[in-house]
């Protein structure tokens, strides 16, 4: 499944790691809920990765509408943006809500 099939669509994430949590590699701590969808893979061959959007508390997992897509065109990276069901964000506010780890990378944000 193409990631940008998801776009729509509501999801169970994983969270794991977990708002304000130390990157287990780097000297970044987490502004936001950031994990994976379980059963499926990425171009990587790891599981789909997904930011949380529009939770403001640390937890372990969260079922919500995926919004967009951040695909990185510089790795087979895909991450998927996941909101409440309720709630909608601009290409602005995802580049800035994610940015602490997407400005690494150069990527497109589809929705």
């Amino acid at each position: 499944m193409d990631s940008k099939d998801y776009i729509g669509k509501i999801v169970k994430v994983k969270v794991d790691r977990p708002l304000g949590s130390k990157h287990p590699n780097f000297d970044m701590i987490y502004p936001v809920n950031y994990g994976y969808i379980p059963d499926t893979i990425s171009g990587d061959g790891e599981e789909l990765d997904a930011y949380v959007l529009g939770i403001f508390e640390p937890i372990k997992e969260f079922t919500g509408k995926c919004i967009a897509v951040i695909k990185r065109l510089n790795e087979e990276d895909d991450k998927l943006i996941i909101v409440p069901e309720n709630k909608m964000y601009t290409k602005e506010q995802i580049k800035a809500l994610t940015e602490f780890q997407e400005r690494y990378f150069k990527s497109e944000i589809y929705f």
